[in-house]
């Protein structure tokens, strides 16, 4: 019985203690409230708690304004300002329209008696590309002989490529191209193409196709 009594008055007092250290947590996280700070600067106070005293506002007086007149006064408009045309200015002004007014002299373009014969090539130079893959290339066909395959499905054979003569007025390389579009041992071959292409004018007589470009850049030996 004893020890049953020592067991439970130890369980108690164990009890105590932990619910004082408990409520003392809590109180000492709880806020606590606010208090006034003591003040040191007696002066301060002594104008804070002074009210202050009201202040006239200013008063300005009207300006004084002369009286209007009794007509109306009239007001005279200023001269007009006239700038002196200088007399070099206007030799230049009548000289630059004579000069425009004037007919330009054409230059005669000397023409042989009779036109130099072109010189025709071997070869056809030929530039394609393919527009799904991106893929492009420079490649020779021979006038005449085995037309060429490019991308598997494009066949391009030349039937004559030439250069221009040192008497006409733009240099060029000229050919005329037969284009194809078959698949590789499949079916027969469909022309898409046949007439002149003109190196310096690829957009003109170049072949514009859903899936390719090709065009002559060129002829040789």
């Amino acid at each position: 019985m004893r020890l049953n009594r020592l067991l439970l008055g130890g369980a108690a007092l164990a009890a105590a203690l932990s619910a004082g250290a408990v409520t003392a947590s809590v109180l000492q996280d709880a806020p606590r409230d606010a208090r006034p700070v003591q003040s040191n600067d007696p002066i301060g106070d002594a104008l804070r708690n002074t009210a202050p005293s009201p202040v006239a506002p200013p008063v300005e007086s009207a300006p004084a304004g002369a009286p209007a007149p009794a007509s109306p006064v009239p007001v005279a408009p200023p001269p007009a300002i006239v700038i002196a045309e200088d007399a070099a200015i206007d030799q230049a002004v009548e000289a630059e329209a004579e000069a425009e007014a004037a007919p330009v002299a054409e230059k005669a373009i000397d023409q042989p008696d009779v036109p130099a014969r072109r010189q025709r090539r071997k070869f056809a130079v030929i530039q394609a590309i393919d527009k799904v893959t991106a893929e492009t290339m420079k490649f020779e066909v021979e006038v005449g002989g085995r037309p060429v395959r490019f991308n598997r499905n494009l066949i391009v054979s030349a039937r004559a490529c030439e250069v221009s003569t040192p008497d006409e007025l733009t240099q060029d390389s000229i050919a005329y191209v037969d284009v194809s579009l078959a698949p590789r041992n499949q079916g027969e071959a469909r022309q898409i193409y046949r007439g002149w292409m003109f190196a310096s004018s690829p957009a003109v007589g170049g072949l514009q196709n859903a899936n390719y470009d090709a065009w002559v850049v060129g002829c040789k030996d």
